[in-house]
């Protein structure tokens, strides 16, 4: 997928989104074919993108979706068809912006987001729109820029709360402001947002759509293992970690549990456990060519200069500087 070409579609379907609707033509066909099948189309897509160890093999599919989607919303005219093809531009666009994540593009990532909040919010749905908010907060938390990501949680946090309380909206946005709190250093914030992502789990079985929303509280266990790594609490990290592992992960998620365990090994002088761990995701990056894996050995690489005396670590440290880090 030419990122110049996404970034043209992008600007493009903004404008349709923002402008009104039109009565002067009937429904053209590519609206009929869209509210007919387009969700469906776009739940595949999702379910195609988690189950992929990499990532980019999913391009071509939503780079064909993503003009279907642009025409339709050429053709939208009456009131509700432009609200359902605005919701589900929403949808794609936050699925445009995990492609970018995964590729180490945050800027371009964060524009998709952009555009997935306008939509969702020109479609009247507001938990979509509060998943675009947090997943443009997990950009800029993972471009090390914490402070900036809390503005934005604090937004999806107040747009939650107007969407239905049976989805997991609301809890996903707590789990991802106890990371931010935790790179804040914030322990207080960081628990209070804890437990509150927590209260997940007594939601039902349809609190999540496999899609835009994920969050079903099996990933809290790495989460706290994330917060407490962060916060220096190398004992409850690890029993935390320990527990994400014996679960069963995607690939981005086993190799982030397993290079946060790398990281603590660093942070305990172990060797042995440093170089078990990234062995492993080393080779998760090279299945998956993930970028955001690559980004996570980054962080793991920045622990290890007590360490490069050690022949073993000097090698992995090399291996990892050899990485490409975008998909």
């Amino acid at each position: 997928m030419k990122r110049r070409d996404v970034l043209g579609l992008l600007a493009v379907t903004g404008a349709l989104v923002t402008l009104p609707g039109s009565d002067e033509a009937p429904r053209g066909h590519t609206v009929a074919a869209l509210l007919e099948t387009g969700e469906e189309s776009h739940r595949s897509l999702w379910q195609v993108f988690t189950l992929s160890d990499s990532k980019p093999t999913v391009f071509p599919a939503v780079r064909k979706q993503l003009d279907v989607l642009t025409n339709g919303l050429a053709e939208a005219r009456t009131a509700a068809d432009r609200a359902r093809l605005c919701t589900m531009t929403a949808d794609l666009y936050q699925l445009v912006g995990e492609l970018f994540f995964d590729a180490n593009r945050y800027t371009d990532a964060a524009q998709c987001y952009t555009l997935a909040a306008n939509a969702a919010h020109a479609g009247g749905d507001y938990d979509l729109w509060a998943c675009a908010m947090t997943r443009h907060a997990y950009v800029e938390l993972y471009a090390r820029r914490a402070p900036a990501a809390q503005p934005l949680l604090a937004a999806a946090s107040r747009i939650a709360r107007r969407g239905d309380s049976a989805l997991s909206t609301r809890h996903w946005v707590a789990a991802v402001q106890a990371q931010v709190c935790a790179a804040m250093g914030d322990i207080d914030g960081c628990a209070r947002a804890l437990d509150e992502s927590e209260k997940v789990n007594s939601l039902d079985g349809h609190s999540h759509n496999g899609g835009w929303l994920r969050f079903d509280g099996s990933r809290l266990p790495e989460e706290r293992g994330a917060c407490y790594l962060r916060l220096g609490r190398p004992d409850l990290a690890e029993d935390a970690l320990t527990a994400a592992l014996a679960q069963p992960l995607s690939l981005r998620r086993r190799a982030a549990v397993l290079s946060d365990l790398a990281v603590l090994g660093a942070h305990r002088r172990d060797v042995d456990q440093v170089v078990h761990h990234a062995e492993a995701v080393l080779s998760l990056a090279d299945r998956s060519n993930s970028g955001f894996i690559g980004k996570k050995l980054d962080g793991l690489r920045g622990r290890l200069a007590p360490l490069v005396s050690d022949g073993r670590v000097s090698d992995l440290d090399q291996r990892i500087a050899a990485l490409s880090r975008t998909a």
